[in-house]
């Protein structure tokens, strides 16, 4: 058997594959996570937007919520626009560095996200458990504080995911079953041990983020505790109202994450294809959602965005 040839132990390129077994359907698949991209982009552009022209949603809750979109933008562009370009034109071929920044920037954008979900739970908490002390505790400087947090945290999470994979040996194929570059997907195309890869790749991140949740769900436990306590049916009606929108964005958030999770690790018996599309809906679904759940059930946010649509109506019928 003849040496490996070093050169190419590191690929110039990697192939994503897309669905298998559904590749004459990506055109057709196409359509709605486009679809669901160009909504995500216009939903999250129009609450940065309103956030950042509205002086009163100059307030912790709403700075938390332009890191979320910013977050979610990120989440997406990262991995649907190469997604569409392999449905659309066949252009799977993706050199070795862009497929470990795009596996970087997913996990990361990722992580980042399950971060900004916490401190969006602890400002509920604030505001419901100690409303006399929220000017105190949410100031600017702690919700710029946060958003450092939340980039640095995701950053030493993810950045030896790099490093991990830099070391391998690539001597076999170099097609990735997948529409987009996760960590490990990459791995397993190396020919050597991965075994520091899965316990890595799945145990470190998926820790932080249960933490994450953990810590959000000792958050809502209080909070109820809290509202139950509050001697008015009307002040315990508004309270609820202003976590609602914040449940349901978790919920969106981290049940496609797990069902993810579990699937990959024991549901065996699930068709890899249903794992890929799974897979694409965890970076589309909370993108899309997140802004209509704030649009729909924040009254200063919708206020301004039908205010903001009544005036670009009117300039153009002018036009």
């Amino acid at each position: 058997m003849p040496p490996f040839n070093l050169t190419s132990l590191t690929p110039a390129t990697f192939i994503l594959a897309g669905i298998p077994g559904m590749e004459k359907s990506h055109i057709w698949i196409s359509i709605p996570f486009c679809s669901m991209y160009l909504v995500a982009l216009l939903g999250n552009g129009v609450v940065l937007f309103v956030i950042r022209t509205e002086r009163s949603l100059h307030q912790p809750m709403y700075l938390f919520l332009s890191m979320l979109a910013v977050a979610d933008l990120m989440l997406s562009s990262t991995t649907v626009p190469k997604m569409l370009a392999l449905f659309w034109f066949s252009a799977g071929e993706i050199s070795f560095g862009a497929c470990l920044t795009q596996m970087f920037f997913l996990h990361f954008s990722f992580s980042a996200e399950s971060v900004i979900l916490l401190a969006m739970a602890f400002d509920r908490f604030v505001a419901i458990c100690y409303p006399l002390r929220y000017m105190a505790v949410l100031t600017q400087s702690t919700v710029v504080k946060t958003g450092l947090v939340a980039l640095v945290r995701s950053f030493c999470i993810i950045f030896p995911c790099i490093f991990l994979l830099k070391r391998l040996p690539f001597c076999g194929h170099n097609v990735i079953p997948h529409t987009y570059c996760e960590h490990m997907g990459i791995a397993r195309l190396a020919c050597a041990d991965i075994s520091i890869n899965i316990f890595y790749g799945l145990a470190v991140p998926f820790a932080a983020i249960v933490v994450d949740f953990v810590l959000i769900v000792v958050s809502y436990v209080l909070i109820l505790l809290a509202l139950f306590r509050l001697p008015f049916r009307t002040a315990r009606h508004k309270a609820f109202n202003t976590c609602s929108s914040h449940v349901c964005v978790i919920l969106f958030f981290y049940i496609p994450a797990f069902f993810t999770v579990l699937t990959h690790r024991f549901g065996q018996g699930i068709p890899h294809h249903i794992h890929i599309l799974l897979a694409n809906l965890y970076v589309l679904i909370p993108p899309l959602l997140n802004p209509v759940v704030y649009g729909v059930r924040t009254k200063q946010i919708k206020k301004k965005v039908v205010k903001m649509f009544i005036y670009l109506r009117r300039h153009l019928l002018q036009d």
